[in-house]
């Protein structure tokens, strides 16, 4: 089934400020939120086509390839989120991404007092969600121009092997927390002129496990996760730009006694280049052109990001002249084509001259046609 128009979705025009785009998806996170519409499908399914709306038009620059390109621009970016196969529980791990900052400011703890913080830093084992990290990999324009897999090697925290990341001692098991009754929260209700809320959060007794441990796991001293090193491998696709970043589900720090693991953060660094310069996926070369090479014209190999290239230079081109060179930049990402290499031409003006040089120069000053006509009579009358 196609997907909707993000605008209709949240009911807004195109021209929609940001703070009528947040308007209007707090009203409908309001209305279809699962805690109030428990086991309600449909509701369920509406929630996260206006919460992927959301991301989208919240963003100045996936807002932008949306209304380029519609869904196709946004379908499979670095950065998107693959809200229609995400559990609704699990959209409150990325609101971090969407709001800024750590588990608290996000809206939804205005609307459920917290229950989406809780949520999301427990899993179903009821351990404690682990902490996100964020590394940065640094690319080369030849390695964006192409796409690329990296290696990489973070420190982080690893499940427990001893105890299986229980945090138990073998054989001793566990019990459930007496104070929350194995749930790992506790819940408040509160009832007001607008009905009843019910405010949740995590027990401090158990730190939302809902498990006590008898008697702790050596190895980890009951925290079911130790520290570790691991090397993997990220696969990075063409066309991204410095400050752009993948989101890596799982392979954050391990959660604390059987919680899931966090997210890791991979942030792009370009890397500056030695001949281009990056102007959206378009890069920009400055070739310096010899008096004659301009003058008379001339075929010039010069670099690419695939390997070098002719250029041909048409006689009497002047400084300043841009050449296009079609498709020879960078792939637009989430999208078709490339972008082009324009090359800056620039007439080289020598500084050392040997006195043949001279004599050779001298000689040509007196041509008039070699004057600017600005200079030789012929340009006003």
């Amino acid at each position: 089934m196609p997907k909707r128009d993000y605008y209709e979705v949240l009911g807004i025009q195109k021209t929609a400020s940001l703070d009528e785009v947040k308007k209007a998806y707090r009203k409908l996170a309001m209305q279809y939120h699962p805690d109030r519409n428990p086991g309600n499908k449909e509701a369920e399914e509406k929630f996260k086509e206006a919460t992927e709306a959301y991301e989208v038009l919240s963003d100045q620059d996936k807002r932008s390839r949306y209304d380029r390109f519609g869904h196709e621009g946004v379908r499979q970016g670095a950065d998107f989120h693959d809200w229609a196969n995400t559990n609704p529980n699990d959209i409150f791990s990325v609101f971090n991404d969407i709001f800024g900052g750590g588990f608290g400011g996000s809206i939804f703890d205005d609307f459920f007092g917290g229950s989406a913080r809780t949520r999301q830093r427990t899993g179903s084992s009821g351990g404690e969600r682990g902490g996100d990290l964020k590394i940065s990999a640094k690319l080369t324009l030849e390695e964006i121009s192409t796409g690329v897999e990296k290696k990489v090697k973070i420190k982080r925290q690893e499940k427990c092997q001893t105890c299986n990341g229980s945090g138990a001692k073998s054989g001793s098991g566990s019990s459930n927390c007496p104070t929350c009754g194995g749930t790992g929260e506790i819940r408040r209700a509160t009832r007001t002129m607008f009905g009843q809320f019910v405010n949740i959060v995590q027990c401090t007794t158990c730190g939302g496990s809902g498990k006590i441990i008898k008697d702790p796991c050596p190895t980890c001293g009951g925290a079911g996760r130790v520290n570790g090193e691991s090397t993997l491998k990220v696969k990075i696709p063409a066309g991204v730009g410095d400050g752009n970043y993948l989101t890596l589900r799982g392979e954050g720090n391990a959660g604390r006694r059987g919680g899931p693991a966090g997210d890791l953060i991979v942030v792009i660094e370009e890397v500056q280049h030695q001949h281009f310069k990056r102007d959206g996926d378009d890069i920009i070369y400055e070739l310096d052109l010899s008096f004659p090479e301009a003058a008379l014209g001339s075929e010039i190999e010069v670099p690419t990001l695939t390997g070098r290239a002719k250029l041909k230079i048409e006689p009497g081109i002047q400084s300043g002249k841009i050449l296009r060179m079609r498709e020879k930049g960078l792939p637009h990402l989430n999208g078709y084509g490339k972008g082009d290499q324009l090359v800056a031409i620039n007439i080289f003006t020598p500084t050392k001259l040997s006195s043949k040089d001279k004599e050779l120069l001298k000689d040509l000053a007196k041509s008039a046609g070699l004057k600017p006509p600005s200079r030789n009579g012929s340009s006003s009358k």
